[in-house]
C-alpha cells in the first residue's frame, strides 16, 4: 500500500495546480478566480440542489465527478470554451485531456486510477443524469461566478454565453429555474452597464442562421 499512497501524493502536488491555474473569470474583489475555487462551488452546489431535482441522484458519485471533472487541467491547463472556436482547437484540447486523464489512470493504477478514469469520462458524455446535473452546475457556476465579477470583465461573447445556458439545464425543471434567477441576474447586470440585450439576443440570432 506504501506505493499506492506515494502515487496519491504525487497526485495531490499535481492537483494543488489547480489552486494557481486561473480561469477567465473574475471574483467579486477583481482578483481572478483559481480552477480549484471554481470546482468547490460546484460542489457546494450539488449539496445544495440535491434536493430540489427532479429525480434522486447518487450524490457522492456526482460529488466525485464534479471534484475529478477539471482534474486534467492541471496537467493540459484550463482553456476557455470561447477559445475552442474551430475543429482544431476542439480537437488539440482533447487530445491534451485524453493524455493527461490516461496518466492519472496511470499513475494511481487500476483500482482507483480506473475509478478516475471513468468518473471523467461519464463526465465528458453526459448520458447519465448525475452526469448532466454536474455538466449543468460547471455552466451554471461559470455564469454565476461572471454575475459576481465586474462588468468590466465579460467579452462580447459573455454576453451570449449568459443566455445559452438552458441547452444544458432542460432536462431538469429545478435547474432550469435555477438557470432562470442565475440569467435574470446576468440580463439585469447587462442593462445596467448600458448593454441592450435585445441586441445581444439579435446577434446571437444571426450567428444561428450562419
Amino acid at each position: 500500500m506504501k506505493n499506492e499512497l506515494k502515487n496519491v501524493l504525487d497526485v495531490l502536488a499535481l492537483a494543488e495546480k489547480l489552486k494557481f491555474e486561473l480561469r477567465h473569470s473574475w471574483l467579486s474583489n477583481g482578483r481572478q478566480e483559481s480552477v480549484a475555487e471554481h470546482t468547490w462551488r460546484m460542489s457546494l452546489m450539488v449539496v445544495l440542489l440535491e434536493p430540489y431535482l427532479d429525480q434522486e441522484i447518487d450524490t457522492a458519485r456526482t460529488l466525485k465527478m464534479v471534484i475529478v471533472h477539471d482534474l486534467v487541467e492541471a496537467e493540459a491547463g484550463d482553456v476557455p470554451a470561447f477559445e475552442v472556436n474551430t475543429p482544431q482547437a476542439k480537437a488539440l484540447k482533447q487530445a491534451k485531456e485524453l493524455e493527461a486523464i490516461e496518466n492519472l489512470r496511470h499513475k494511481l493504477g487500476n483500482g482507483i486510477g480506473q475509478h478516475v478514469y471513468e468518473l471523467w469520462h461519464e463526465f465528458e458524455a453526459k448520458q447519465t443524469y448525475e452526469a448532466k446535473v454536474a455538466n449543468a452546475l460547471d455552466k451554471l457556476e461559470v455564469q454565476l461566478q461572471h454575475n459576481h465579477a465586474d462588468m468590466s470583465t465579460w467579452l462580447e461573447i459573455e454576453q451570449e454565453f449568459a443566455l445559452m445556458m438552458g441547452r444544458h439545464t432542460d432536462f431538469d425543471s429545478c435547474l432550469t429555474q435555477f438557470k432562470g434567477l442565475i440569467e435574470e441576474v446576468a440580463l439585469q447586470k447587462m442593462e445596467s452597464a448600458g448593454i441592450c440585450t435585445a441586441t445581444v439576443r439579435s446577434r446571437m440570432a444571426s450567428k444561428a442562421t450562419l
